[in-house]
């Protein structure tokens, strides 16, 4: 049975007054934090929340704080409606609607910052996103007080920045990570896809291709150098502009230069006419 509409929290006094009384009932909550613009990503989030707790909370807040200067946070989509119709089907129990003013009230000058994984990649090429990323994860898990909060391996660098800071300071949740949801052409689904023209949209799984096909030379032993410069020379031909195709440690995100042992990620971005893609696949054993 679900929801007609899903609660509506947008203070956090409020969303602590529902945990409190769940907490009461000995119930075991499951966050999940977006920025809204719902799709079938979100909901699979939604579904592993609902599985492993008895409550699920939905947060939904634009975070003006892990966009730069040039990026897109004025025009970044924010369907309402559809996404509380999305989240009733879901039969989430609470939606969590902050303002920015409510998040970040007057005088707000702490920020969570962090080396380790967040350091290159994402980090290198958009300055201060992981600190905001990082500073509003550790807000709503700290008003939230979830036992689990539940990331999508589409942004893997972020799940293992969260998992770091929540290591790192002791916050008494796990996080848990969910597989990539993907079209049946490849497509990684990102609320950004919506930005991409017919055009775009049909070279766009090209992204995923050329990196499926060089995880696959890599394990089967052709040199990372090598199967990287391919997929890279795939991709600009199909109208890319690349960012970074990279070889990661999947647990450390530290730099491989020959075959890995255990388990790696292939990392990508790449902007497609005015969007911004990212992606990521396991190679061997991970």
């Amino acid at each position: 049975m679900t929801n007609a509409s899903p609660a509506v929290a947008p203070t956090v006094a409020e969303l602590r007054r529902h945990v409190a009384r769940w907490r009461v009932q000995g119930e075991r909550i499951g966050l999940v934090p977006t920025m809204g613009a719902l799709h079938a990503g979100h909901i699979a989030l939604v579904a592993a929340a609902r599985a492993r707790g008895d409550r699920a909370i939905v947060s939904i807040f634009v975070n003006p704080k892990q966009f730069g200067p040039r990026e897109d946070f004025s025009t970044y989509p924010r369907p309402v409606a559809d996404d509380l119709a999305k989240l009733a089907a879901a039969d989430v129990d609470l939606v969590f609607m902050p303002t920015v003013a409510e998040m970040y009230p007057s005088g707000f000058t702490t920020a969570v910052s962090l080396g380790g994984p967040a350091a290159e990649l994402e980090g290198a090429h958009r300055p201060g996103h992981f600190d905001g990323v990082a500073t509003v994860v550790a807000k709503l898990l700290i008003q939230g007080a979830p036992d689990f909060a539940f990331f999508g391996e589409k942004d893997y660098q972020q799940l293992l920045v969260v998992r770091r800071m929540a290591r790192d300071l002791d916050l008494p949740v796990e996080i848990v990570g969910v597989p990539t949801v993907r079209d049946p052409d490849g497509l990684a689904l990102s609320s950004r896809n919506a930005y991409l023209s017919a055009e775009e949209r049909r070279a766009a799984p090209s992204l995923h291709r050329a990196m499926r096909d060089a995880a696959t030379a890599i394990a089967a032993g052709t040199a990372p150098a090598a199967a990287l410069r391919r997929a890279l020379d795939v991709l600009t031909e199909a109208g890319f502009r690349p960012e970074y195709l990279e070889l990661r440690d999947a647990a450390t995100l530290a730099p491989l230069t020959t075959a890995p042992n255990g388990p790696a990620r292939l990392l990508a971005a790449a902007h497609l006419g005015r969007t911004r893609l990212i992606d990521n696949i396991p190679v061997g054993g991970d």
